[in-house]
């Protein structure tokens, strides 16, 4: 497993794997595979109601925590600094740790005006040793802006949605000028027609890989952090497999002309989900 060091010294396993829309018991069974195969990152979140699940899987995995990446994030009903402290406690609480590797605020939900108070409650936990890093999720340039100019610390990383329908150029270049890791949530565009792509199903031909693997091995390349979600042991190993092959400067621009620029999640200046 190949790693990427964040902007405050933290390795951060490049591949991991996302628990979303998985129930606690299927996020179980899925870490479980997945801690046998050789994964080391997962990245959940409250919202996701899976939590307990990940934790159990990797205490009865027998795997030292040490060796563990481990993601989770804070939801939009628990903004503001001390309902986000007390948020984090209950996190630690499901999972059945005292430390998480990664702590993110979830979406910015701007109509609420209490990101900046949740990310300083954030950058009391990172100086307390209970988050080793922390970053945002869903952030544009005008809410990581505002953050920016408001916080001591820098994210450590923004966690976006990013595929090759959706490219994010922009925030992408915004993020590295300033340090900040890019991580990608649906990075293979939720499966459907970008799996079917004919320039994607003729590089995985030619590489002799699946068209998944070839999406992943893109975002690998382009230095994102990227967590697909499965629950197929078969397809666990699989979404792995991306080590052993490399694309060349063709292939990537195949992939990067599918940009359309349209979204699959909703617009994080405009989305003020609450509950």
């Amino acid at each position: 497993m190949r790693s990427l060091t964040l902007n405050n010294g933290v390795p951060i396993p490049q591949l991991g794997l996302g628990v979303w829309p998985l129930t606690d018991a299927q996020a179980y069974v899925a870490v479980s595979h997945a801690l046998k195969a050789g994964y080391r990152h997962f990245d959940t979140a409250k919202v996701y109601d899976n939590e307990a699940g990940v934790g159990r899987a990797l205490r009865d995995s027998g795997v030292p925590r040490q060796e563990i990446f481990l993601t989770t994030k804070l939801w939009n009903a628990d903004q503001g600094y001390d309902a986000a402290l007390r948020a984090f406690d209950a996190g630690l609480r499901r999972l059945g740790t005292d430390y998480v590797d990664l702590y993110l605020i979830h979406w910015p939900v701007p109509e609420q005006h209490l990101y900046v108070e949740s990310y300083r409650a954030l950058e009391r936990l990172h100086l307390d040793g209970r988050a080793r890093a922390i970053g945002v999720s869903n952030f544009t340039a005008a809410t990581l802006g505002h953050l920016l100019t408001r916080t001591g610390i820098v994210p450590a990383l923004n966690q976006i949605e990013l595929h090759p329908y959706f490219q994010q150029r922009p925030m992408r270049e915004y993020g590295f000028r300033r340090s900040i890791t890019t991580g990608a949530w649906s990075p293979l565009a939720q499966g459907g027609t970008l799996l079917d792509e004919p320039a994607v199903v003729r590089i995985a031909r030619e590489q002799e890989k699946t068209p998944a693997q070839v999406i992943i091995r893109w975002h690998l390349q382009l230095g994102h952090v990227v967590t697909p979600r499965s629950i197929s042991p078969s397809r666990i190993l699989e979404n792995l497999d991306v080590f052993d092959f490399r694309l060349g400067h063709d292939h990537m621009r195949a992939v990067s002309a599918l940009d359309d620029g349209a979204r699959i999640g909703p617009d994080p200046d405009t989305f003020n989900r609450r509950g």
